[in-house]
């Protein structure tokens, strides 16, 4: 279990799975949890905090795909709320216009229906809003030429 900490930081529910997958007796198992949780080496809340950070810069993903990874990774619905709070729209805008952005740079040649139909695909399957991504795909295929 160590092992897995120092590879990366895990939430509790993933350490719990761990446990049980090697047969841990769940009361020798719920005990080194608590331990852990409360010297500091499992904290939900701080690991929810820093996964939004991460992921919502180097993935440019949502607040809806970074709620279904944390609740996947088993985090209560609180502290995903309270981690999700640091996002805001302007964030959301930036992440999703970021990824257009990049994206569209290898679509150079296409059609401007062609490239608008991947970038909303790409956008919607990483959980952005049809708001968002009709202002971001306004943003970026605004002038577009098929040269």
């Amino acid at each position: 279990m160590l092992r897995k900490l120092a590879a990366s930081a895990r939430t509790r529910t993933e350490l719990a799975r761990a446990l049980t997958s090697r047969e841990v007796p769940e009361e020798a198992a719920s005990a080194v949890l608590d331990r852990m949780t409360e010297v500091g080496l499992v904290d939900d809340v701080a690991f929810s905090r820093d996964w939004v950070a991460s992921r919502q810069q180097r993935r440019h993903l949502s607040r809806t795909a970074l709620r279904r990874e944390l609740q996947t990774k088993g985090v209560d619905r609180d502290v995903i709320e309270e981690a999700l709070e640091a996002v805001d729209g302007g964030d959301e805008h930036r992440a999703a216009l970021d990824l257009a952005q990049r994206k569209a740079r290898t679509m150079a040649g296409l059609e401007r229906e062609v490239a608008y139909r991947r970038l909303g695909g790409a956008l919607a399957r990483r959980g952005f809003s049809g708001s968002v991504t009709a202002q971001v795909l306004g943003e970026v295929l605004d002038g577009w030429s098929t040269d």
